[in-house]
């Protein structure tokens, strides 16, 4: 098990599917598992899994773990692989985990693009980037290209037809969220990609617009928390996606706007954007690789980025699990609210979460 993704980039196999089987079967019953969506490439029919561990109770929380939506963004499938690894791995001698799970939904789908992966391209087979896929339009003018354009799929960031509905690989992730997270008593998801800058980010929505997010207390307390808790863990910027730029067709937006309009009930999504460009600084011949610019290649880095964010994923589950005892009350929301949008819009927001956090 230890070697599930030795070689990450193989050429002769498609080692994260491999991967994802390994663990299915090692898992004996304990993890459940549904295939979505085939894709289907020449004679190859690469599924969409949907894996699961805990209580679909709609009483209890729910975590969602997506990656892989960008096909040559690797490593986002790979560490939730990893960590799903050794939540199995846990379950044969954790007694703790296995109580815990009694208290929580856990949705994995850690390889949504795997027609892209395959074809090691950032889009889809059909050539649609599947992030910028959701009928959702920005309230201004964003980059050329990089905010998501319709002239063609030879150009990259395209969004698909605007009479086309969604891809089948968008629509399966969505699907996933209104039907195993959002009914639940409180959600969290976090979608792992790679590629902006050279530090780790932790994004939030809005990507279509700079107006804040409704639920800005709740990601303040758990910003907070999160610094407060592991103050020695200070590897993030944590921030709103539009704080760098802005994107038509983003698929959290959208999933978070429907959530919203739907029930009371809060769903927060947040994006991990590993930043890739730190890895070619210290390689720079990675730049004449595809896959090199988007993952790290040197094997003692990418052991390092496997383990690096188990923390987080740890955070998130622990968080969701004890929300009642952390979300804000009515009584102090206007205050969090007040304190956020001087921290993340205010004329010169502060950018402090690379400091280890002061109490």
């Amino acid at each position: 098990m230890a070697q599930l993704l030795a070689r990450p980039f193989s050429t002769g196999d498609f080692p994260e599917l491999d991967a994802i089987h390994a663990l299915i079967r090692r898992a004996d019953g304990s993890l459940r598992s549904e295939v979505l969506h085939e894709v289907v490439l020449g004679d190859e029919r690469l599924p969409v899994y949907c894996l699961e561990l805990g209580n679909a109770d709609p009483r209890v929380p729910a975590v969602g773990f997506f990656g892989g939506i960008h096909g040559v963004e690797r490593i986002g499938a790979q560490v939730l692989i990893a960590f799903l690894q050794t939540l199995i791995e846990r379950l044969y001698w954790d007694e703790s985990l296995s109580q815990a799970l009694e208290r929580v939904r856990l949705v994995f789908m850690p390889l949504v693009n795997p027609g892209g992966m395959r074809r090691r391209t950032r889009s889809n087979p059909a050539g649609v980037d599947l992030m910028r896929n959701a009928p959702v339009d920005a309230d201004h003018d964003v980059s050329w290209l990089l905010g998501g354009q319709r002239l063609t799929p030879a150009l990259p960031w395209y969004r698909g037809r605007a009479d086309a509905p969604m891809e089948p690989e968008a629509q399966a992730l969505c699907r996933v969220v209104e039907e195993r997270l959002l009914p639940h008593a409180f959600s969290l998801s976090i979608d792992c990609h790679s590629g902006f800058g050279t530090k780790d980010r932790i994004w939030f929505p809005y990507a279509r617009t700079r107006q804040p997010i409704d639920c800005l207390p709740e990601i303040y307390a758990l910003r907070t928390m999160f610094r407060t808790t592991h103050p020695y863990h200070s590897i993030y910027v944590i921030e709103p996606q539009a704080r760098q730029y802005t994107t038509h067709g983003d698929l959290w937006d959208y999933l978070y706007d429907r959530a919203k309009a739907a029930s009371a009930r809060p769903f927060i999504p947040f994006t991990l954007e590993m930043g890739s460009w730190l890895w070619v600084k210290k390689r720079p011949a990675q730049l004449f690789s595809v896959l090199g610019i988007f993952n790290p290649i040197a094997p003692h880095r990418h052991q390092r980025i496997l383990r690096t964010h188990l923390t987080l994923f740890d955070f998130m589950i622990r968080a969701a699990i004890s929300h009642e005892r952390w979300r804000p009350s009515p009584e102090v929301r206007s205050a969090l609210h007040e304190a956020a949008m001087a921290y993340w819009y205010g004329p010169q927001p502060l950018n402090r979460d690379l400091q280890p956090a002061r109490t």
